[in-house]
């Protein structure tokens, strides 16, 4: 299936390299002719079918989350937030520690958290990113869900700060 006028941004933070995500959408936009931009962090590996910067400044992240039709991301809590304000569709793949991923298995904990979340999808590997791929770009044309406001609603405010006298 081609499907070349989608715009996917793909980010996996500064700190880590993220090459079992990396590696699993590169082999998927190869596989489906997907337009697809992934900051990778200080990964060097080479991908054939993606166009990658190690790093991306914090305004052109944004611009790229704007103009994106679909975020694939670590479970990195910017771009969680940054993809819900916007009511992007947003798929997480979190890192693992038993991949050598990361130090602890704090990303699993934040994805499950979110799982529910109605923009946002968590996937383990490469077959149910493919999946999810697929079902986020068929609703991409479609209104936007979930938009998470920047603030909290003035009647949240009042509720708190009766909380707090």
């Amino acid at each position: 299936m081609q499907r070349t006028s989608h715009m996917i941004y793909v980010t996996v933070g500064t700190q880590l390299p993220f090459a079992r995500l990396i590696k699993a959408v590169n082999d998927v936009a190869a596989e489906k002719g997907l337009d697809v931009f992934a900051q990778v962090g200080p990964d060097k590996s080479h991908y054939h079918a993606i166009k990658t910067a190690d790093f991306v400044d914090p305004e052109e992240a944004n611009r790229f989350i704007r103009e994106a039709d679909l975020i694939i991301a670590h479970a990195g809590m910017g771009t969680i937030i940054s993809a819900s304000q916007l009511g992007k569709p947003l798929i997480i793949m979190p890192r693992q520690f038993h991949y050598g991923e990361h130090r602890n298995d704090h990303q699993l904990a934040t994805a499950n958290r979110f799982r529910d979340f109605p923009n946002i999808t968590v996937v383990e590997d490469k077959r149910s990113l493919s999946e999810a791929m697929d079902s986020k770009l068929e609703q991409a044309d479609g209104p936007l869900l979930g938009v998470v406001p920047e603030y909290a609603p003035d009647s949240f405010i009042a509720e708190l700060k009766k909380l707090l006298v």
